[in-house]
């Protein structure tokens, strides 16, 4: 595979030539690192969470927005497929990097992860990445700062002026957007976990609805959680048949049914102290070539409608 960090650069290029289009805004730091505010302060939209789902996927996912309809009410949803779903998702789009630096916390995501490779499917798919520039999306309710900036060009091996951090806040039209677009790596990252070679997902494709914009990040992180299990369905094109198909789903957890408002707060809002069991998609459709297709679990409209206030 090419290096995803380098296939990310064009669409980082294309998020600054369009800033003003995307109600998106640029600055460079003092040691040159280029934060892209996506939607922290500024405004950000549907556009811009779709661009920025690409940059996360280091542009090896074709994304959009259709419109559908949750307990009777149209709402947009986001679309992902793409045929390279263990480097786009796990090594690139997941959320796996805890930025914690001074007082800044957030989640990194996108093709930075690559570069430092430290996390356990990277290993599942025997992929590092080795390039001068890093790019990581920046989930926090704050811009990243200089020292933010330092520490990713530290453990990416690149130097700070080198670096480019897409930032946003889940409380956002962006953040709603971005996070839309994960329903299919939570699949294929809990088939990982259960023991399946990520290397034998040939193809997915996922949609989920467009969470409301809450009022706070809390809310909004408890929102955007709700729509990926309770409203996330994903297919599934995969080469060899296993027996843990039906644990892939979040109807297979003994919570669902549970808003994660609920769930949060049981642990305090301690985002890592939730087993990632509860991160999965609501229904999937696994089609193993020259066998059977799987159908598992099912959408919840009745507390999607609850938690998105319809």
């Amino acid at each position: 595979m090419e290096s995803l960090n380098r296939m990310t650069l064009e669409l980082v290029d294309e998020a600054l030539d369009f800033a003003d289009e995307l109600a998106i805004e640029a600055f460079a730091l003092d040691n040159e690192a280029t934060v892209l505010d996506f939607g922290v302060e500024a405004l950000g939209g549907i556009e811009a969470g779709l661009l920025l789902a690409e940059i996360q996927t280091a542009g090896l996912a074709t994304i959009q927005t259709r419109m559908d309809e949750v307990a009777g009410a149209p709402m947009p949803h986001v679309e992902l497929s793409t045929d390279h779903p263990a480097f786009a998702l796990l090594c690139s789009q997941k959320a796996g990097w805890e930025l914690t630096v001074d007082d800044f916390e957030g989640l990194g995501s996108g093709p930075a992860r690559a570069l430092v490779a430290e996390e356990s499917e990277f290993d599942r798919v025997g992929y590092k990445d080795d390039f001068d520039f890093a790019t990581l999306a920046v989930e926090s309710e704050s811009l990243p700062t200089e020292a933010v900036a330092e520490h990713v060009a530290e453990l990416t091996d690149v130097s700070p002026n080198a670096v480019f951090l897409p930032a946003f806040s889940t409380a956002s039209i962006t953040g709603s957007v971005t996070i839309a677009a994960r329903a299919a790596e939570l699949a294929v990252f809990r088939l990982s976990e259960l023991g399946y070679d990520p290397l034998s997902v040939l193809s997915v494709s996922a949609s989920a609805p467009v969470a409301p914009v809450a009022g706070s990040e809390e809310a909004a992180i408890a929102r955007t959680n709700d729509a990926l299990a309770y409203g996330g369905r994903v297919h599934l094109v995969v080469e060899d048949e296993f027996d843990r198909f039906d644990e892939v789903v979040s109807t297979a957890t003994d919570d669902f049914g549970t808003p994660f408002a609920e769930i949060f707060e049981s642990v305090d809002w301690e985002f890592y102290d939730i087993p990632e069991t509860l991160f999965a998609p609501a229904q999937v459709t696994i089609d193993v070539v020259g066998g059977p297709t799987h159908v598992f679990g099912d959408t919840h409209e009745d507390l999607l409608a609850e938690s998105f206030e319809l």
